[in-house]
């Protein structure tokens, strides 16, 4: 699947951001501003993994010769950050070849102030910054710090969390939207799918990734959990755990794809909770994946919409026609390949096997794969879309579920938010470091 979506996008798009595979040509979009080859820095670290290393030669010339830091126009950091910082930072870790990393040193050390491009939040509720943009950093710039020696990367994401830890929280609860102005929270909107989501993650993973040594984001973890469990988390009538969203203290009984990561997430963070808690949260975690499953299960096409409801009789399905399209996630099968590794228990690798199916069976086009339109019908309609988040994250992850625990192993590793593995940072292994540091700062 990696190979035919890799080869469609090199013979049609080659360079753009992403494939069309419906017309076979390439779409730039505006997310990433003036940067240009999403797909080839996203599949970097796919495509070694799985051992395809003539793509993996021609994605990393590409990214050698043409791609473009200092483009101009507005992009999004998060979006930047995640897929091209995570992206590089992975092929370095992975291979050991420095490939344009000392490039990106160099622009994110002046961020905010670099002439050229103007780095927005994304879209936001009017002029707000957004939890999961602004706390969805921590991972990579720590690791920019670790490989230049330069404080300054980690000194900014930690001001981020400064100011969170400072800041009073409704119920223990962060809400989605922040204002950079006052530093006050603008509207009472929280959520643990899109806007939040990947704030949460990288709370856990910080402190993973710190061999757990960040006991800050240890706490800030547990604590949001708590209040996420004490006011998000539901059980419907037909028995399904689901999260909830939480607009000034009324819920709205929705979830969101996007939200069916936090299977995997509870699941990594189960170890490190309070020692009572830690069988219920991995029992939480395999609830929320079995609640996403049913989201998947209940369409016509067994893959799930983007975001499904629990109110007025129906449970995991949209009742929304504007709900009802996949645009090839990744979350589910996320937590599908997280909940393998904790458990072993084999249902995880058949509805990952269920879910390769439903892709082949009605995301599969000529030239690529392609998002639906709508998951309850089997005449599907296609989206003309080929994610570059499907080559990152989506198929990483169902070749992870497939693959033995020692490739990329969670004791050694952590993934971004768009599936980039990055090193745990031991103690041990700062002399060491220290010595690689040295290298790549010259």
């Amino acid at each position: 699947m990696m190979k035919f979506a890799w080869d469609n996008y090199k013979r049609y798009a080659w360079g753009k951001n992403e494939l069309r595979p419906l017309t076979r040509n390439g779409h730039i979009g505006n997310m990433f501003g003036g940067l240009r080859g999403a797909s080839i820095v996203d599949s970097l670290d796919t495509l070694y993994i799985m051992g395809l290393m003539d793509e993996y030669n021609d994605a990393k010339e590409w990214v050698k010769t043409s791609l473009d830091l200092n483009s101009n126009g507005e992009a999004s950091l998060f979006e930047v950050n995640i897929r091209y910082v995570g992206g590089l930072l992975s092929a370095y870790y992975l291979t050991g070849e420095e490939v344009r990393l000392i490039d990106v040193l160099d622009v994110f050390e002046c961020y905010p102030c670099c002439s050229g491009t103007s780095w927005s939040w994304g879209w936001a509720s009017a002029g707000s910054s957004i939890l999961a943009e602004f706390g969805t950093l921590h991972l990579e710039f720590v690791h920019l710090t670790e490989l230049s020696s330069n404080p300054v990367y980690t000194e900014k994401v930690m001001n981020i969390r400064k100011l969170l830890n400072k800041i009073e929280k409704p119920h223990g609860l962060y809400p989605n939207f922040l204002s950079p102005v006052s530093g006050n929270w603008v509207q009472h909107h929280v959520s643990i799918g899109g806007l939040g989501d990947s704030f949460y993650e990288y709370l856990i993973k910080s402190y993973l990734m710190s061999d757990k040594t960040d006991d800050d984001a240890k706490k800030m973890y547990y604590t949001a959990l708590e209040a996420i469990e004490a006011n998000l988390v539901q059980k419907s009538p037909g028995g399904l755990t689901y999260m909830a969203e939480w607009r000034g203290g009324i819920l709205d009984h929705k979830m969101g794809h996007l939200a069916c990561f936090s299977g995997g997430m509870i699941g990594i963070g189960a170890d490190d909770g309070a020692p009572e808690k830690r069988q219920h949260y991995l029992d939480l975690a395999a609830e929320i994946t079995h609640t996403c499953h049913e989201s998947y299960s209940r369409s016509a096409t067994k893959l799930g919409p983007e975001a499904f409801r629990f109110d007025s009789g129906a449970e995991a399905t949209a009742t929304r026609l504007s709900d009802r399209y996949y645009i090839l996630r990744p979350e589910v099968i996320e937590s599908y390949m997280y909940m393998w590794r904790l458990t072993h228990d084999p249902k995880y690798r058949e509805w990952g096997w269920e879910a390769v199916e439903a892709l082949e069976q009605h995301c599969r086009v000529e030239s690529g794969f392609s998002g639906i339109r709508d998951v309850y019908t089997t005449s599907v309609s296609h989206d003309n879309m080929q994610q570059s988040f499907f080559l990152s994250e989506t198929l990483k992850y169902l070749y992870l579920l497939f693959s033995d625990d020692d490739l990329l192993s969670l004791e050694d590793w952590v993934f971004n938010t768009e599936a980039h593995p990055l090193p745990i940072i031991r103690n041990s292994c700062l002399q060491d470091d220290a010595t690689q540091e040295k290298t790549v700062s010259e």
